[in-house]
């Protein structure tokens, strides 16, 4: 063997051992070291108005008074923490990339128009950005966000995200027809609403399973939103952790459950 060919060959190891090292140093996509990685908090919100006689109890977790709202995204200013968007969080699960400190995620489903005229003025004070998931179905309909709002809030900054058609529930979704109806139009509208790609969903309800996480790796989503139940351990980027900020609590209770949730 000349002495050039035992050099390629010692070069080509050591190429394989280099890569290999990289690879674990970098989990990228593996799911242990995602799994591994502290969660960030992820807030969730719903509607933004004041409680009505009409209101249920349990509807009363989901409708967070004006006022709180207020007193929760100052006691977040006030107590240092940073919004993020999902493309930092999707970064930093897979790859270990910095983030500010305090980090967290501020996520409004269902397109209801007082997360804009509320939810955004509020944010703003304290310049937050926040993720807007659509159920396209209610886009310009009375106490519905409009496609020019939906715009304006994409403009600005914030990430607008898929919710579905009409809010149906994603374990019961199976035929091919399904996956058109609340995946693939609904992404199509947003995207040309926005003129950005649409890689970030949130289950209705929160509520998921396994069998049809794969559908949304076949679109090209990035990460997906649940609520509180735990991750899915061989997909946690499609199963991300989320809590309620109740209309129920104080701006302490708020504080202890993102310290103690995540």
């Amino acid at each position: 063997m000349s002495k050039l060919t035992s050099a390629f060959i010692a070069l080509g190891l050591f190429a394989s051992i280099t890569a290999a090292a990289s690879a674990l140093a970098k989990p990228q996509g593996n799911v242990a070291g995602i799994m591994a990685r502290k969660q960030v908090p992820v807030l969730c919100y719903h509607q933004i108005r004041d409680w009505k006689p009409t209101d249920s109890k349990t509807n009363k977790d989901y409708i967070i008074p004006v006022a709180a709202f207020k007193a929760h995204m100052k006691m977040l200013a006030d107590s240092g923490y940073h919004t993020i968007l999902p493309d930092q969080l999707y970064d930093y699960l897979t790859k270990g990339t910095a983030l500010p400190s305090k980090p967290i995620v501020l996520t409004f489903d269902d397109t209801d128009l007082d997360q804009f005229e509320v939810g955004r003025t509020e944010m703003k004070k304290y310049g937050f950005k926040g993720v807007f998931f659509i159920m396209t179905v209610s886009i310009g309909k009375k106490h519905y966000m409009s496609s020019q709002q939906i715009k304006q809030l994409s403009d600005e900054g914030n990430v607008i995200g898929s919710h579905t058609w009409n809010h149906s529930n994603f374990k019961k979704l199976s035929t091919a027809k399904d996956w058109e109806i609340q995946l693939d139009k609904p992404t199509k509208k947003l995207e040309e609403i926005t003129g950005k790609p649409i890689k970030y969903f949130a289950f209705p309800f929160g509520v998921w399973n396994t069998q049809n996480l794969p559908q949304l790796h076949k679109r090209g989503f990035k990460a997906a939103f649940q609520l509180a139940d735990k991750r899915d351990a061989n997909d946690p980027l499609m199963t991300i952790r989320r809590i309620l900020d109740s209309g129920y609590w104080t701006v302490k209770n708020l504080s202890n459950s993102i310290k103690h949730s995540f």
